[in-house]
């Protein structure tokens, strides 16, 4: 009885997601991207021109039946570069979201349950560090280390998991007030079962539908790091060094800025669609 129950209740929600056309579109498009990523060895039309490649013959050329995108000012095929530059970016979501997720929902769900000093330590915490801007963070740390992919993801992480600490605190503070966790602890349901076992389970919708939405958020920071000088190192391609890169040929060279910066907008464009659909599906505020 219990397993039909849950089962309709998924149908019902995946219904409800389905129904959803514009939460349709943004999930194809998140996995055009993945796709994109993960196979873009296989996709991209001229795959050595990821690395130190020149060809200064074909610098420039507008796009054509070959270079689908045109080519850049070291003659390389901006398709190609395009579709490895989704490989950084998603790269870089995995890292600062598969860190500042965890962390930062941790320190909410702590900090909602535990109540008292424990409270106050960590909301305070958290506040001081919501009160930096992030790319004033960014920038400072970009500044004192070395430019690459792993040193931008620190310093997105480094303030990401905030805003993920209020949300989840928020969510754990009403749940911590319901009946069924005083019952749990009459019950001698130790603090980690009911944090674990009675609280995440309710959080998991709200971390979700955040989570989601974060990517496009991450997606466009790392692209503002890479487009400051600040992300990763030539020759990597990255959307938001392309652009910087295209953006001193502009207007006649527009194909520069173009393909990258669409592809941006693309990226970021799926996932906030996903993600509204996900918080139309869970009905949840996020």
């Amino acid at each position: 009885m219990q397993e039909a129950t849950r089962l309709s209740a998924g149908y019902m929600t995946w219904y409800r997601f389905s129904r959803n056309p514009a939460a349709v579109i943004g999930a194809l498009i998140v996995l055009s991207v993945i796709v994109m990523a993960v196979f873009a060895p296989l996709i991209a039309r001229f795959p050595e021109h990821v690395g130190a490649v020149v060809d200064f013959r074909n610098r420039h050329m507008p796009p054509d039946a070959d270079n689908w995108f045109g080519t850049d000012k070291a003659g390389r095929d901006i398709f190609s570069r395009t579709v490895f530059g989704f490989r950084v970016s998603l790269l870089l979501v995995i890292g600062v979201l598969g860190v500042a997720v965890p962390i930062g929902s941790a320190l909410g769900m702590i900090a909602g349950y535990a109540g008292g000093l424990t409270e106050r330590l960590l909301t305070g915490f958290t506040d001081i560090m919501l009160a930096i801007p992030p790319l004033v963070m960014a920038l400072a740390i970009g500044n004192v280390l070395e430019p690459n992919l792993v040193n931008a993801m620190l310093a997105i992480t480094l303030l990401w998991w905030t805003w993920h600490a209020r949300l989840v605190y928020r969510v754990t503070k009403s749940i911590a007030a319901e009946d069924y966790i005083e019952a749990a602890r009459l019950a001698g349901a130790s603090h980690l079962h009911i944090l674990a076992k009675e609280i995440l389970p309710n959080c998991i919708s709200v971390i979700s539908v955040k989570t989601t939405l974060d990517a496009a958020f991450v997606i466009l920071f790392g692209a503002t790091l890479s487009f400051l000088g600040l992300g990763v190192k030539p020759p990597t391609p990255d959307l938001g060094s392309m652009v910087a890169d295209g953006r001193q040929f502009l207007p006649e060279k527009w194909w520069e800025v173009l393909a990258p910066g669409f592809a941006i907008f693309y990226a970021t464009l799926g996932f906030n669609l996903l993600g509204d659909g996900l918080r139309d599906m869970f009905d949840v505020e996020a």
